[in-house]
Order: structure tokens, then sequence, then C-alpha cells
């Protein structure tokens, strides 16, 4: 471990370097000789040639921001000299799009066949909420269940989830975030890993019940119920109610048992939160060769968290599978420079303070690390929030950076498998779908071991190949698909993460 570099510079046309461990003045840095003149922490950048006030900083070989006054070799690169600045970027759409080679081994795992053609890699039975006014009595029904040991005949159901949320009224009938609403709470409604769905209303909210069942199939297995609190009379009487359904309800979704299925069915929603210094090149960077093993196999990998992605959309775009694709990722950007601007809100308002102390200091920066968890696979399609997934491949799908807002949009749009990197310490569950979370530093994954699935602070601390690591994340992959329990899901998370995306007036 001695002979490892304590700094790395990741193109050879960077004017920074990033410390892999701390380093203090006077110090040499071990890249080109640089002597540090500041004292600069791990996952942080300092200066290996003279930069200008004004002069692009580059980190990866991309512009970060640029330098608020001029920067001597070995001084410390962060926010007292660092700023957005202006940018401006050669889209070019679809003209580095390289399809990969398909896998030339079929994997499997072991999952439950739907009625609809999908295949789901938990059994929950979901007690969905049209109002936040409903969400009190799911989880009385939900604990009812639970007390009377109402599981214990049904061995092939996973749990039950009450899915409750803030929202359903006090919003316009008919606008975007209406829209938005509708296809996430009917994305819940069909989500694979439900054996059965329970749905309950108050019954005088904007988002009626009729709403979303009326006209329309919502599971094609039949295992959904539904009913509202002041039709059946009350609480007490909707508990009751809701008791006899869900036994009707897990008659159903226990006759499912788990069976072979092709990797190809797996759709994976990427997520990264809590970044630091180190997310860009060892833990994103390896989810990105995971996500590229589940394309070459046929499934589906979801990147979301629009506006963290700004700033390097452009290597997104490049790699889209058409014009049309690019284009559409670009009106996404669009809307969320005007969405930001007209809530007096802007585009840089990341990193967070936790990202800066983990040596991320603009949005810039931040993206182009989120973005290497995409591989290389070409763009496939771009999808708005909570939008069902339709083709597979590495795809696009619109949401805030705001990661319980963002993963709720990926389970709806159809994610059987959440993959969540974290530099700072992310903490969270998404039911009903498993979350994998991985560490992007080895100190962070020794203090938070409870919480962490794989540590990608090998890489550095190891020499480990973001080759090899990228084949352990993957084959993590299909042994959680396939029922091994995530260390979110033994602790219990899961219950206050589903947050649909509200827009527009609260009224």
């Amino acid at each position: 471990m001695s002979d490892l570099p304590r700094t790395l510079k990741l193109n050879a046309q960077d004017n920074v370097a990033i410390a892999l461990s701390d380093i203090g003045v006077g110090e040499l840095s071990g890249e080109g000789g640089v002597t540090l003149s500041q004292s600069v922490k791990r996952g942080h950048k300092f200066a290996v040639s003279p930069i200008k006030a004004g002069q692009n900083v580059l980190r990866y070989g991309q512009t970060i921001g640029q330098a608020t006054h001029d920067i001597e070799v070995g001084e410390h690169v962060h926010v007292q000299n660092l700023g957005m600045g202006e940018h401006a970027q050669d889209y070019a759409h679809a003209s580095e799009m390289i399809a990969l080679e398909p896998a030339t081994e079929d994997r499997t795992f072991q999952g439950y066949h739907r009625a609809d053609g999908r295949v789901g890699t938990r059994n929950y039975l979901g007690i969905l909420t049209s109002v936040n006014c409903s969400g009190s009595v799911a989880k009385f029904i939900a604990e009812a269940a639970e007390k009377s040991g109402f599981l214990d005949d049904y061995p092939n159901i996973d749990g039950i989830v009450p899915i409750t949320h803030g929202t359903g009224c006090g919003m316009s009938g008919d606008n975007e975030g209406y829209d938005t609403l509708l296809r996430t709470l009917s994305g819940y409604a069909q989500h694979p890993n439900f054996g059965g769905i329970l749905l309950i209303g108050l019954g005088c909210e904007v988002m009626q019940v009729s709403a979303l069942v009326g006209g329309r199939p919502i599971r094609a297995d039949g295992a959904l119920r539904y009913m509202t609190i002041q039709n059946e009379g009350g609480t007490r009487k909707t508990i009751e109610k809701g008791l006899v359904e869900l036994r009707g309800i897990a008659e159903l979704a226990n006759a499912a048992t788990r069976q072979t299925a092709p990797v190809s069915q797996l759709t994976v929603g990427m997520q990264c939160g809590g970044s630091d210094g180190y997310s860009g090149i060892t833990a994103n960077p390896a989810l990105g060769v995971a996500s590229d093993l589940v394309v070459r196999h046929g499934g589906t990998t979801i990147l979301s968290e629009t506006s963290e992605i700004y700033g390097a959309e452009h290597l997104l775009t490049r790699r889209a599978a058409s014009v049309e694709v690019g284009e559409k990722l670009i009106d996404r950007v669009r809307w969320w420079e005007d969405y930001t601007a007209r809530n007096k809100g802007e585009m840089d308002n990341n990193p967070s303070p936790g990202n800066k102390r983990g040596g991320l200091t603009t949005i810039l920066e931040k993206s182009l690390g989120a973005v290497a968890k995409s591989g290389s696979a070409p763009l496939t399609d771009v999808y708005l929030f909570g939008e069902k997934i339709d083709k597979s491949g590495f795809v696009f799908m619109d949401s805030p950076g705001f990661d319980p807002c963002s993963v709720t949009g990926q389970v709806a749009s159809g994610a059987n498998l959440i993959v969540f990197t974290t530099g700072r310490g992310s903490v969270s569950g998404y039911m009903p779908t498993p979350c994998i979370k991985i560490a992007t530093n080895s100190e962070m994954y020794a203090r938070m071991s409870d919480d962490m699935d794989i540590n990608c602070g090998d890489i550095i601390s190891d020499g480990v190949s973001l080759e090899d690591k990228g084949q352990e994340i993957f084959e993590m992959f299909i042994r959680v698909a396939s029922g091994e329990q995530t260390k979110s899901e033994d602790l219990g998370f899961g219950g206050v993460e589903f947050v649909p995306w509200q827009i527009g007036a609260v009224m």
C-alpha cells in the first residue's frame, strides 16, 4: 500500500490534481514534484500549474469552473478561488454513439414473473394512498395486519408496505404537477415488486381514486382493490374492510414464487448522494462498468437527477442513439433552467455543504463525476419523471437531485433494483425496491459498515481495477435481485422515502 500514489491527475490536460490522502504544507505531492503551499485534505484539489484569474480549471479534461483569482502551483483549489463562471457546451448529438457488444454468456436471477411480462425482485403487498389524508389509515391497516400475524399464512410475501405522501390535494387538477403525481402513483400501483395493491383514498381529494383506476387495467393479475374512507363510513370501518381486501390480495400474491429470469429483466435505477471528491474516480466509474454489463446482457439502467448532470450533459448527448434523443435531454435541461429561475433558484445551488467538505466545488465538477455512473453505453431514450420505461439499454429519467424524490421517480418508472453511491455516508432505502449502497472511500465504509454493501475505496487503497469492481457490483445485482437482503433492508428502511415530486402551487 505504501507504493500507491498519494495524488491523482485524471487527464493530461488537467491543471489540478486530487489528493488521495491528507497532504501538509511543504510536502511533495508526487504529482510532477509539486510542493504544497497549503494543506490539502484527501479528495480535495490542488493546482499543478499556474492558473490565472478567469482561466478555466480542468478536471477529467473538462471545465469545472473558472479561477476567481490567480492560483499558484501547490495551492488548494476550492470555494475560495474557484467559481462556476460562464460555460458553453458542444452537444454534438449522437456523434460518439458506439453500441456495446452483447454479452457472450447468459446470466439469470431468481425473480417473480408478473402477468404483464415484467419480473419483480421482491414480492410485497402495497397499501397505496391517493392523498395525504388517507396516509394514517393506510398505516393503521398495515399495523393491524402485522399485529395479527397476518403474514404467517403467506410465506411467499416479503411484507406490507404503506405508501404515504404529503400531496394529492390542494393542487390543480389539470397541470404538470397533477400529471406527474398521477404517473408516480400509477407506476407504484403496477410495480412488479408488488404482488398486490390496496389503494386507499379519502374521497374528496383532487387526485381521485377513480382517476387512477377508471377505464383502464391497472394490474394484469387483478391483484388490486380500492376504497375511500368517506364511502366506507370512516376510519374503523375502512380498517376492517381493508383487512378483508388485503387478505384477498394476499392469496393472489402468495401464489408467486421465485423463478429463473434473464438479466434482461433487470431495471436498475442509479443514484449518488452525499458525494465527495472520490465519487468520480472510484464508485461512480465502477458503477459505470456495472451499468454497461447490465446493458450488454439486455437489461436497463436509469440515470437521473437532471440538476446534477448540469454542465456534463454534453457527454450524454454525444452518446445519444439519435439526434432526437439528444435534443430530448437538452429540452429537460432548458426546462430546469427556466424552473429554477422562476422559483428564484439557480442551477449551481449544488454542491451541498457536505459535498464541499468532501472536495467538490461546483455543480460542473459534481456533474462530471455523477455522469460516470452511466458507463459508455448509448443513451437509448429520455423519460419524464415516473414515466414507464419501455426501452432497454441505458436511459435517462428527468428528476430533481433530491435523492428520495429522484428514486421515487425511478421506482415509478419500473426500477426493480436501486444502486446508490455515497462518499459522505447517505442512509436510506426504497421499498418495494431493494437499494444497494456503495461507499466511495474506505474510511467511510469502515465507519458506516452497517449501512454500506460494497466498498469502492479499495480502488485507491489497494489498487483494485474499475473493471473488477464493476464486476463485483454486477454480481451483487444478481444476488440481490434473487433475494439477498441489502443493508438498508436489514435495517428496515423504506417507510418514509416515498417522495413524489411536487410541482406547482399548493393551494
